[in-house]
């Protein structure tokens, strides 16, 4: 019988890890499993319940590694990318080693915790990378996580929308509890072999500053990694500008130069127009400029050119900046309309909440225009309408369409023009009209994609049944890269055939037409290119209406050139009332 003190080891010290004596811990370990199943289990099939322990244990190890070294881009997934030496796994152990028994499951939980967060925090970056270009921003973002849940619910129904969502939060929820559950597994373990633990620590840490030091790389990565302290740094500076933003912007709009214009001398240039704002969606710099798309739409363009011409109107374009790429189409628009930058759901919150006078809201200041929104892509309540000036709306279910839907795209774009033309552009007796005119065929996954047909056949829109049929799937679309810009290709041309056809058929000497891209198409369309420039042109058949902006340096026809100045979306509102207000002397 044991005459040492309980809580003791032979030389009178408490365990530093259990807090448990030798013999006690000795006992610990003859004493038999407890009644339960698992402890059942353990007595039947010692090797299979070691085996098992085993098994969970690497389980854990690499569930906490792969998400330690996830990347944030999809591009990097590669198998190169696990196999290296994590400085926050490394850390951790560490932390985890030297504190004491009660502080370390709430350190682990934590940590497990933090590390789920962060793997979710990568997969959202995947994400944003691959439409938008750029990282998720965790302060502004929460808002098009809706926008991604209407593009679903859109293209696979409610019920595919609701499935997805429902899988979406459960995997989140799963990824936290296991990451969570390992790190605390893990720390058993570390506990538990103590010692070894301590000098593996050690040669990892030792190995990882040799790493850095030497430089080591394997397949052109760095052996030592710091993914997510990498992360965390980038996004701290990131998450202060993004709350900083509010008042930045402000400050900003507080400005406004055409606030206190009277209504006699806002675009008096124009009186008696008929003024036309298309917005393409998704046309961008890349559809006239890549090798796999330009030489399709720069036919289309000078064809275009040349029969506009011959139909009397003439044409200039230029290019402007787009605040977004790869989607976020109402935050452009916001731009165009307000002459402010609209990067973020905060800037259009807080712009759709003042008295800012836009573009589109000036023509019905002035009181010589009825202002209308042609927007196939509103299915429902849309009260920014009022703001931006527009005295009726007409949203998808007031277009009369009765056909099948292409994608995201509801309504195709001939039937759109069309529809405006029957409900307000053609109406006997009518006075001068503005006109928002939001065209959707364009938007992604460009499967299938409409054709035109005779102008006289549309009727509700059932002649596209048939079109639909023949079309091809997003399936077949996007099984290649090659295959996505020829979609996309296929459907800029179809919305420029669109428009130029409706300009050619109803078009006069009164009509002013603006058409533009909202912003660039997906990576996978521009190549990852960088730039957000989308064309912008100006089509009149009255000459004087050209006259007005012959100082703008644009191009003459539909297509600008390469070295034509590209000008900030947000420019254009002071630019386009200026030019089309009272002239100096």
């Amino acid at each position: 019988m044991s005459h040492l003190t309980p809580g003791r080891l032979p030389d009178g010290t408490a365990d530093p890890d259990t807090g448990a004596t030798a013999a006690e811990g000795s006992a610990a370990r003859r004493e038999p499993a407890g009644p339960g199943r698992s402890g059942r289990f353990r007595r039947r099939y010692p090797r299979g319940a070691r085996c098992a322990a085993a098994g969970a244990t690497v389980l854990a190890a690499a569930l906490l590694l792969g998400a330690v070294l996830l990347p944030d881009r999809l591009d990097s997934l590669v198998p190169g990318a696990f196999l290296r030496l994590p400085a926050e796994g490394i850390a951790l152990a560490a932390l985890l080693l030297v504190l004491p028994p009660r502080a370390r499951p709430v350190c682990a939980a934590g940590g497990g915790f933090l590390i789920g967060l962060l793997a979710l925090l990568k997969g959202l970056d995947m994400g944003f990378h691959e439409v938008l270009l750029r990282p998720f921003d965790p302060v502004l973002d929460w808002g098009l996580l809706g926008n991604a849940a209407d593009y679903l619910r859109e293209t696979s129904g409610r019920t595919g929308a609701l499935l997805a969502a429902t899988g979406a939060v459960a995997g989140a929820l799963a990824v936290l509890a296991l990451t969570t559950l390992a790190a605390l597994r893990l720390t058993t373990v570390l506990t538990r072999h103590r010692r070894h633990a301590v000098r593996v620590t050690l040669v990892l840490a030792l190995a990882w500053l040799i790493c850095v030091t030497l430089d080591l790389r394997a397949g052109g990565v760095p052996v030592a990694a710091r993914t997510d302290a990498d992360l965390v740094g980038e996004r701290v500076p990131q998450i202060r500008a993004s709350l900083a933003d509010a008042r930045v912007f402000r400050r900003q709009a507080a400005h406004d130069a055409f606030a206190h214009t009277p209504p006699d001398r806002l675009l008096t240039g124009l009186r008696g127009k008929d003024v036309l704002f298309t917005f393409i969606e998704s046309y961008g710099r890349s559809a006239i400029e890549d090798p796999a798309t330009a030489p399709r739409i720069g036919a289309v363009l000078h064809e275009s050119t040349a029969a506009l011409r011959a139909a009397g109107f003439g044409a200039r374009s230029g290019w402007l900046r787009s605040p977004v790429t790869g989607g976020g189409s109402w935050l452009a628009h916001a731009t165009f309309r307000s002459g402010l930058w609209i990067s973020n759901q905060q800037r259009f919150r807080t712009l759709t909440s003042s008295g800012r006078t836009t573009l589109t809201g000036a023509f019905r200041t002035a009181g010589a225009w009825r202002t209308v929104g042609i927007m196939p892509g509103v299915g429902r309540a849309w009260p920014e309408g009022a703001f931006f000036g527009l005295d009726h709306v007409h949203d998808r279910a007031r277009l009369g369409y009765h056909g099948p839907g292409f994608g995201w795209s509801q309504v195709p774009d001939q039937f759109t023009l069309e529809a405006f033309r029957r409900l307000e552009f053609g109406r006997r007796g009518r006075g001068p009209l503005m006109a928002e005119i939001i065209l959707t065929s364009s938007h992604h996954p460009w499967a299938p994609v409409p054709r035109m047909t005779d102008w006289r056949t549309l009727g509700d829109g059932s002649v596209f049944r048939r079109i639909r049929k023949g079309g091809a799937s997003a399936e077949e679309v996007w099984r290649s890269p090659q295959s996505v810009r020829a979609g996309y290709r296929d459907a800029i041309e179809y919305a420029l055939r669109s428009v130029v056809g409706f300009l050619r058929r109803y078009g006069d000497e009164h009509t002013v037409l603006v058409f533009l891209g909202d912003h660039q198409p997906v990576p996978e369309v521009t190549r990852n290119s960088p730039r957000k420039d989308v064309p912008v042109t100006i089509v009149a058949h009255d000459p004087k209406v050209l006259e007005r902006i012959s100082g703008w340096g644009w191009t003459e026809g539909l297509k600008p050139a390469a070295d034509v100045p590209v000008w900030p979306m947000d420019a254009f509102r002071d630019r386009f009332l200026t030019a089309y207000g009272p002239q100096p002397g």
